[in-house]
């Protein structure tokens, strides 16, 4: 690997490790083996840099998603994969919600965030069997809710037969009526 792979891998372990605001530029330089200027001259700023490692951890994440995915199962099946994930990416998932909070007061990694999102929704939708946004948009939304509620209580998340009941419920007969 070269200069600017290492400081990718670098800038990755280092948020898994400290978190995304606690890693320093001297952190990732220490942890990649190569000089801090290499980071301004391979990716302009730590910033940039920290940003591109959450975004290819996602990648990393669901392309392992996709191999376990792969294997055919019924929705109980696949959501409890899905499920599962969580604990194998919890530092992930972690940094994802330390940065949307971080996102309103910067543009620039909305901007990043909302570009990779789309592509998020794309890969997720083609997942999941369709090549609708919108489908993946859906798979986004039910990831990210359930991965907010497994970080803060595991135990009490609700489980993929939970999940199908819910969707049942909310897409029977008595969706047709509002407040039904």
């Amino acid at each position: 690997m070269g200069n600017r792979e290492d400081l990718l891998e670098g800038a990755k372990r280092c948020l898994y490790d400290k978190g995304y605001f606690r890693t320093t530029a001297r952190d990732i330089a220490t942890e990649a083996g190569v000089s801090l200027a290499a980071i301004g001259y391979h990716y302009g700023t730590k910033d940039a840099l920290l940003n591109e490692a959450v975004v290819v951890a996602m990648q990393e994440w669901a392309e392992d998603l996709r191999r376990v995915l792969a294997e055919p199962g019924d929705f109980a099946t696949t959501w409890g994969k899905v499920i599962d994930s969580f604990a194998t990416a919890r530092p992930l998932w972690v940094i994802q919600f330390e940065l949307v909070a971080h996102m309103a007061r910067t543009p620039e990694m909305r901007e990043a965030f909302a570009k990779a999102g789309e592509q998020a929704r794309l890969g997720l939708a083609e997942l999941f069997g369709s090549d609708s946004e919108r489908v993946g948009a859906v798979v986004q939304t039910l990831v990210a809710g359930l991965a907010s509620q497994w970080l803060v209580d595991p135990d009490a998340a609700p489980s993929s037969e939970d999940l199908l009941e819910g969707l049942r419920f909310l897409t029977g007969p008595a969706s047709e009526t509002p407040g039904a």
